[in-house]
């Protein structure tokens, strides 16, 4: 009996795919198409015995009043392993957390918008290192804060020497900082003054309004001198409105949100979707209670103008949908059959930017690098992470294929939940 050559490859791959336990894991690992779905930690590698200690860690934390609770959701090759909610998202009134809970994710919004940069940059609408003023004219020739007068806030500045350029921006090494979470007391007066519109807000208002104000103030050094977390992002977000020709929010939802599933993401919540939003809580005379008013109402993803778009820190959204995000990255630009990005520009953007000033920041997220890694705990070299104003986190270990989003909610309190978290998901992996 003869058999072809090609046949007998044939036969050859079949009894391959056959006799290799781990074909599937690897498939899955490597399926740049795969979506979420639910599936078993043994199957995936994890210990059921260890996940189950963090879920004694996250409940010990509520009985000890360290947090009133939380949403906490593991993925491995695109399977969902644990997705579960603990403790209260509304204490005073006796509301228990639900996996589909809708959080203000603050920061986690920069990630998203920078992935919107980095599609218009695929289309050859900019160059990254092009100075911004190319774009919005206001930041032409920028100034470097000189000397500062407390008593009324006026000052001094000298030229920067060099133009702000959109890599600066993504990667907070612009001179821009932030107002009212500023380090430094002299910019929280200067963008108080100028009417700078920090972070979120309920007032008519939008990006372009506060950009161009933006522009106006000097930098806290000259552009790619250090890191110094930054309005950046919001600058972006109205520099995505110019070169695309559409508002921020449309156009995130339709070139990312809807493309990948992400239908709980969102600036300002559909009334459908608003009982969802968890409240703010912070620890009150032995209690939790409701976030008050201060700069910034916390209502603000449900009521208000609704017009002030923020790229560095407006967004809400769920642990399922930031997973969905995550796991685009980790299929190297693909999800549910939509391909966001290309894997060559995916392994730019998780390369370190900041070599020259110590630091380890992509074009989008925090890096693991060589001294993470010597720390433990913090996944494989070139895991991405970031968090946010409000105690949301996130991490997505590329090597290992993990995804891991821990959601709260909470203000003026510190606890050490997302550190074990972390922790304790990589110390679960067992295979």
């Amino acid at each position: 009996m003869r058999i072809t050559l090609s046949l007998f490859i044939l036969l050859l791959t079949l009894s391959c795919s056959t006799n290799t336990p781990s074909s599937d894991k690897k498939e899955s690992h490597s399926n740049s198409s795969s979506i979420l779905k639910s599936g078993l930690p043994s199957e995936e590698g994890f210990s059921a015995d260890r996940l189950d200690k963090i879920d004694k860690m996250i409940e010990k934390a509520i009985e000890e009043k360290q947090i009133p609770g939380a949403v906490a959701l593991i993925a491995r090759n695109g399977k969902v392993i644990y997705n579960k909610a603990f403790g209260e998202s509304d204490v005073k009134n006796k509301k228990p957390f639900k996996t589909d809970d809708i959080f203000r994710i603050a920061s986690q919004s920069k990630a998203i918008t920078s992935t919107a940069v980095m599609i218009l940059w695929e289309e050859g609408k900019f160059q990254l290192d092009q100075p911004i003023s190319d774009f919005i004219p206001e930041f032409k020739n920028p100034n470097v804060l000189e000397n500062f007068n407390e008593s009324d806030s006026s000052y001094t500045s000298i030229p920067a020497d060099k133009e702000i350029t959109i890599r600066h921006l993504i990667t907070h090494t612009s001179g821009i900082g932030y107002g009212v979470i500023d380090g430094d007391p002299r910019f929280k007066s200067l963008y108080h003054k100028a009417g700078i519109t920090d972070l979120f807000t309920t007032e008519a208002t939008t990006i372009e309004e506060s950009v161009k104000k933006l522009a106006k103030l000097p930098l806290h050094h000259n552009p790619g001198e250090k890191f110094t977390y930054s309005e950046g992002l919001d600058v972006l977000g109205y520099f995505i409105e110019i070169v695309s020709g559409m508002p921020f929010d449309q156009f995130l939802r339709e070139r990312i949100f809807d493309p990948i599933g992400m239908d709980n993401t969102w600036f300002y919540l559909p009334e459908e979707k608003r009982e969802r939003l968890v409240p703010v809580q912070y620890p009150n005379e032995g209690n939790w209670d409701h976030y008050p008013v201060t700069f910034y109402d916390t209502d603000y993803p449900k009521t208000g103008a609704m017009t002030f778009f923020s790229g560095g820190a407006g967004l809400s959204s769920t642990a399922e949908d930031y997973a969905k995000f995550l796991q685009m990255y980790l299929n190297k630009g693909e999800y549910n059959g939509a391909r966001i990005l290309s894997p060559t520009t995916i392994n730019t953007m998780m390369t370190n930017q900041l070599t020259d000033i110590n630091g380890n920041y992509g074009l989008a997220f925090g890096l693991v690098l060589e001294k993470g890694v010597q720390k433990g705990g913090s996944g494989s070299l070139g895991t991405f992470d970031w968090g946010g104003y409000f105690n949301t986190q996130y991490f997505a270990d590329p090597e290992l294929n993990i995804v891991g989003v821990f959601m709260k909610q909470t203000q003026n309190t510190s606890d050490p939940t997302g550190w074990k978290f972390r922790q304790m998901v990589f110390a679960s992996v067992v295979e």
